[in-house]
């Protein structure tokens, strides 16, 4: 995947802060999306030797089949602290180490994490939007900010969530009785294409299979499905992309 990486990284929290809102203004909230989607990864960070070295995972599944195609795991010195709402400082470096290692590039990234549903509108989904140029979901498992209303039991149920009157995301409910996720758009994608590509994302489990997969490979929880074999050889057989 091709992208210009930024040159320096914050080193305070007030730099990131600062960076932050000088950033946020070139966040687009439209649909920008390739026609017809044909891959969407999902992208996850997990931390090794007591949160010294951040381990970034990406998967990327084609869509709307959601089998696996391409995988990438990288790991790199951990060099920003845990500081609530600056997530992306800690985890961005190496998940763009890991982005920039795939072999096909995804036409739509969720990240778990927060997209516009952030103090500052700029969560880590929009972060890496803006550095890669590409379209992003923040689905995120708890809540930083905002309000909604109560929110039916049943899978797909929706609610907006809300912030001094703006709607800066939705709860949902993607599997029936378990906690809800929590979708915001990151860049280049409204709300309710936002939504929309969650659900059909998550058929199953409570995750999105995207950031499920990149879970599993970040956290180094058992075996991933195998990739689906694209290309075929000069004898007609088929080849994997790994």
């Amino acid at each position: 995947m091709d992208f210009v990486a930024p040159p320096s990284w914050p080193q305070t929290p007030a730099e990131a802060i600062a960076l932050q809102n000088e950033l946020r203004s070139q966040v687009r909230l439209t649909d920008e999306l390739r026609s017809p989607i044909q891959l969407v990864a999902g992208v996850d960070a997990g931390f090794e030797e007591n949160g010294q070295i951040t381990r970034a995972a990406v998967a990327v599944l084609e869509f709307p089949s959601l089998q696996l195609v391409d995988v990438a795991l990288e790991k790199r010195p951990t060099t920003f602290p845990y500081v609530p709402g600056l997530l992306s400082f800690r985890e961005i470096p190496t998940i763009l180490a890991a982005l920039a290692t795939l072999k096909l590039t995804p036409d739509l990234i969720l990240c778990d994490g927060q997209g516009i549903a952030h103090p500052r509108r700029f969560g880590i989904a929009c972060h890496l939007g803006v550095i890669v140029d590409c379209p992003a979901i923040g689905v995120a498992k708890s809540r930083l900010i905002g309000t909604h209303p109560d929110l039916p039991a049943a899978k797909g149920a929706w609610v907006p969530l809300t912030d001094h009157d703006e709607t800066i995301g939705a709860v949902l409910r993607s599997r029936t009785n378990t906690k809800p996720l929590y979708i915001s758009p990151g860049h280049r994608i409204s709300l309710p294409t936002a939504l929309d590509y969650v659900r059909q994302c998550t058929p199953k489990y409570r995750l999105p299979e995207t950031t499920r997969l990149a879970d599993r490979l970040a956290s180094d929880r058992g075996q991933l499905p195998p990739l689906k074999p694209l290309h075929a050889d000069d004898d007609g057989e088929q080849m994997s992309l790994l």
